[in-house]
């Protein structure tokens, strides 16, 4: 899924995956997530809107860092004589995302998060590209969050791993 947001990220010339190219990525790769987003005609405008921005409608946002200030961005060492941080190639809002995603995973006693941690992780932001597009398909990400929990707690009570 990481590299295939990567790739995206790459193929757009964008200079940092974002949370945009995360839901693309999770989309197209997990059943669960897109069970979770809504039905049929719901997720065809969602990936309809993602396919849209990678062919051009991201533009606006190639020469900017994804960060909607709801987490502090960090500035790189260097600036101030210290040795240069590997960032990684992920946007703030990104980076954060993926690691609430490990703790949602952590506090189940998993090792791995699911692609619905990382899901649930990408609409908490909402200043996020990834809840900006959801918004403009028609997808309101309060639902949508409340959908992944209302999911994650009937896995929990069948005992099922989710």
């Amino acid at each position: 899924m990481v590299a295939g947001a990567r790739r995206r990220a790459v193929r757009g010339g964008d200079r940092q995956i974002d949370t945009a190219h995360l839901l693309h990525s999770l989309l197209e790769s997990d059943p669960e997530v897109r069970a979770a987003v809504g039905d049929a005609p719901q997720l065809a405008r969602l990936l309809g809107y993602l396919v849209q921005r990678s062919i051009g409608y991201g533009l606006r946002w190639q020469s900017t860092v994804e960060d909607s200030g709801a987490i502090a961005v960090v500035p790189d060492p260097a600036l101030y004589g210290g040795e240069p941080k590997d960032t990684g190639g992920w946007s703030p809002a990104a980076a954060a995302a993926m690691e609430d995603a490990r703790r949602r995973a952590r506090e189940r006693g998993e090792t791995r998060a699911h692609g619905t941690d990382l899901l649930a992780a990408l609409v908490v932001d909402p200043q996020s590209r990834a809840v900006e597009v959801l918004e403009r398909a028609g997808v309101p990400a309060h639902g949508l969050r409340a959908r992944i929990e209302a999911r994650a707690g009937e896995h929990a009570d069948d005992g099922a791993a989710c």
